[in-house]
């Protein structure tokens, strides 16, 4: 689980009275859900801060994948209430709220277990955070906000957006009815919704103008997006991406995280069409063996996904693939996981992510027998890991002596040497000296060399280029 802060918001045309901070815990659309919550209270004089301390009002942001999430953030609420009571000490006071998935799944069972707590709000909700405020400053009124309501959610948020920098996540699609056996998304964020491409649209060309050169699509199953367009008919992926290559100034579209079985044939000719559109994809499998594939209800099989692999490489020779994997879901053999590593070898992985399963509650994975013993599932979590290293710091390596364009997003470690940092379209680290000065542009880079989990390279140009070309 990755926790994240907001970004430190811009001071409003008055000086807000009021300090907003809020914790970050899971997914790319936990971080926007968070910047938008900011948006959100910005009107009522809230600026964030870094220092929970200084907090009037502290939101916890929650993720219920991983383990023992739940506990994680009962234990975070306790020390969030000594500062809270230290604070009334002195003639002060703060609000405390618990926000996303955990807030959903437990609801009125957080206020019994931690009544230090205010409000619970889960994701479809949190555009009503003025009102649950307003009701518990007033010390009256309900505090649970956790219906399924996402396009109340939208309708209601701010027009303007908030942006720091040139790159900014946009959420476009929420909910998932796969019902993988391991996942709770269905039951925290609910049935597939897809924005309008209208509403898509216009939050993008704010975001371009206000400096943001990258936008990366979010959804829980983002390749099922199908939002409505203005004459009544349904939006695919595909065709929100060359609308969004049509923006002025918006260099770069990446999307996550996608299924599968929603990876349609004219969004994989897009990623052929449009060099708007970066040559890396998120497309998790999950496991290698078909046996486990259908214990997970994936709804895909091992050829399946290498025959789309293939496809895929085909509109783009260049693609960098990432994907997810679980290992030791009950029942699974040690035969089964060498085909995983198998499947592995083959793909060739620039990125992945592995975990090792645990049950989530109320999940049919978390009821079936068999479940592996921990040791075993450590030791194929280690080999699987070792592998899948393997592959990405060659594919990193192999950058080596290649020209890419890199969009510097923020200074590097070393001052001292004018350091930058940025992505390729590979979504790899860059790290380049001299080139401070060049954040928020695209600019080649020759690579120097590759490590496990960056790239090293120096300055070709001083110019820039004004659209991303495909690597050579």
């Amino acid at each position: 689980m990755t926790e994240t802060l907001v970004p430190k918001a811009e001071a409003a045309q008055n000086t807000p009275s009021k300090r907003l901070f809020i914790k970050t815990y899971g997914c790319q659309m936990n971080v926007y859900d968070s910047e938008r919550m900011a948006d959100v209270l910005r009107p009522l004089g809230y600026a964030v801060t870094e220092e929970v301390e200084a907090a009037d009002f502290v939101i916890l942001n929650t993720c219920h994948i991983r383990e023992k999430a739940a506990e994680k953030i009962y234990s975070e609420l306790g020390k969030i209430r000594e500062l809270r009571d230290l604070k009334r000490q002195t003639g002060g006071d703060m609000t405390i709220a618990v926000a996303g998935c955990v807030a959903q799944a437990e609801g009125e069972e957080i206020i019994k277990r931690q009544p230090a707590v205010d409000i619970v709000v889960g994701p479809q909700a949190y555009h009503q955070l003025p009102e649950l405020l307003t009701r518990t400053a007033r010390a009256r009124g309900e505090r649970i906000g956790a219906d399924f309501a996402p396009d109340d959610k939208f309708d209601a948020l701010p027009a303007a957006r908030f942006s720091e920098g040139p790159t900014a996540f946009l959420t476009v699609q929420e909910g998932c009815d796969k019902f993988c056996t391991f996942c709770v998304v269905p039951y925290t964020r609910g049935a597939e919704w897809s924005r309008p491409l209208a509403s898509v649209l216009e939050e993008a060309r704010q975001l371009a103008d206000r400096g943001v050169r990258e936008v990366t699509l979010l959804g829980q199953n983002v390749n099922a997006y199908d939002g409505e367009r203005p004459d009544g008919r349904k939006s695919s992926l595909a065709e929100l991406a060359y609308a969004l290559a049509e923006i002025p100034g918006l260099d770069r579209i990446r999307y996550t995280t996608s299924h599968p079985n929603d990876m349609s044939d004219d969004l994989i000719a897009a990623h052929g069409d449009l060099d708007a559109l970066m040559p890396y994809l998120h497309l998790p499998v999950q496991a290698g063996s078909d046996r486990i594939l259908r214990l997970m209800n994936r709804k895909h099989g091992r050829q399946t996904y290498l025959d789309l692999i293939a496809r895929i490489r085909e509109a783009r020779p260049d693609m960098a693939l990432s994907g997810d994997f679980i290992v030791g879901f009950p029942g699974e053999t040690d035969r089964e996981f060498e085909e995983t590593l198998d499947l592995v070898r083959q793909v060739r992985y620039a990125s992945a992510f592995a975990f090792m399963y645990s049950p989530r509650p109320g999940t049919p994975a978390a009821g079936m027998g068999r479940q592996i013993e921990p040791e075993v599932a450590k030791e194929r979590l280690h080999r699987l890991i070792e592998l899948l290293t393997e592959q990405q710091t060659a594919f990193n390596q192999a950058q080596a002596g290649r020209t890419l364009n890199v969009l510097f997003d923020r200074k590097g470690r070393h001052p001292d040497r004018r350091q930058a940092i940025g992505r390729s379209p590979y979504l790899q680290s860059v790290h380049v000296d001299d080139a401070d000065h060049l954040i928020g542009q695209i600019v080649p880079v020759e690579i120097i060399s590759g490590q496990q989990n960056s790239l090293t390279g120096r300055l070709v140009a001083s110019g820039t280029t004004g659209k991303t070309e495909k690597a050579a």
